[in-house]
């Protein structure tokens, strides 16, 4: 019996719902670590003079965690008072000096990397810095609404976005973004962008439901405005795959019926998956999972329930989401 395959592609809708996620009641959240303030800010220092500034760890989690190393990076920047490694339980803060000394008039960008056990193993903790008397910056995002276009729910779709400085040079200390769905890749935190120059960053789009996404998105920064722009997307409905099978009828005598069988991959064992014989010589497997093989091989019944030899195997790939 030979079998010819062909695929049908429908879609289903999802719902716009979307449910809160719950805890787990007395299970213990690991160690995390919060820095407070996230971005420390030195503005109108004097060159040559160190102004200091503190901050705290604090470890939010329910599980104690240890901290085994903290760095410094940006010019004019110091850290002092933080002894790794240092062990703090649940509820637990600790707080060291942040120091600015600029050597130089104009704006300045650095960070504090604090390694853990944490759940967030490399805290990040920005640190912009600024003289007295030194030019602040323009910052505008282009375009002002980044359309991602339409994706398929549960994928992800990309595009570009820029950040411009004008007039000075503006650090952009972090981003914050109004829904999950959308995240920005492609900017280290703190980043300096010279006055006239840009920095390219990448909007993802992973939508979770079908319909219209629309959300802003800020940048903190030095510079004397704010910049923001809108992020947007479509989800579409995922596509249902099913299986169309046909067969040519046995030239047996007294055939009534058909048995499907499907396996999946290229190993394992055939197992039928019609409930009852098919007096048709086409069956349409709805149970496939995107990504999967499967291998189908067919069967003929006689009035006696008689089972005949399978067919050759044919292969069916469902595409991957």
């Amino acid at each position: 019996m030979l079998l010819a395959l062909t695929f049908m592609v429908g879609c289903q809708g999802f719902s716009t719902a979307k449910s809160a996620s719950q805890g787990t009641t007395g299970t213990p959240v690991p160690g995390d670590l919060t820095a407070t303030p996230s971005t420390v800010n030195f503005t109108g220092a004097q060159v040559g003079k160190a102004t200091t500034l503190t901050e705290t760890l604090q470890n939010t989690g329910g599980l104690s965690t240890t901290i085994s190393q903290a760095s410094v990076t940006g010019a004019g920047f110091a850290i002092s008072g933080l002894s790794a490694p240092i062990t703090l339980g649940p509820g637990q803060s600790t707080s060291f000096s942040v120091t600015f000394t600029p050597q130089s008039s104009g704006n300045f960008g650095g960070s504090v990397a604090v390694s853990s056990n944490a759940t967030d193993p490399n805290l990040s903790v920005a640190l912009v810095g600024s003289t007295a008397g030194a030019a602040q910056g323009q910052l505008t995002v282009t375009p002002t609404t980044i359309n991602v276009g339409s994706v398929t729910v549960g994928t992800s779709g990309t595009q570009t976005g820029t950040l411009s400085a004008a007039g000075a040079n503006v650090v952009v200390s972090s981003d914050t973004v109004g829904s999950s769905e959308f995240s920005i890749a492609g900017l280290t935190f703190p980043v300096t962008i010279p006055a006239g120059q840009t920095a390219n960053f990448t909007v993802t789009f992973t939508p979770q439901a079908s319909g219209v996404a629309s959300v802003g998105v800020s940048f903190a920064s030095d510079a004397s405005n704010s910049a923001a722009a809108t992020l947007q997307g479509t989800g579409g409905p995922a596509p249902l795959y099913t299986v169309s099978l046909s067969w040519n009828a046995s030239t047996s005598p007294n055939v009534t019926a058909y048995n499907i069988y499907r396996r999946t991959g290229t190993s394992g064992s055939f197992t039928r998956i019609n409930s009852s014989p098919n007096a048709a010589t086409t069956y349409v497997d709805t149970a496939v999972t995107d990504g999967q093989t499967y291998y189908y091989e067919t069967t003929a019944l006689n009035s006696s329930d008689e089972e005949s030899a399978p067919s050759s195997p044919v292969a069916a790939a469902i595409p991957a989401p």
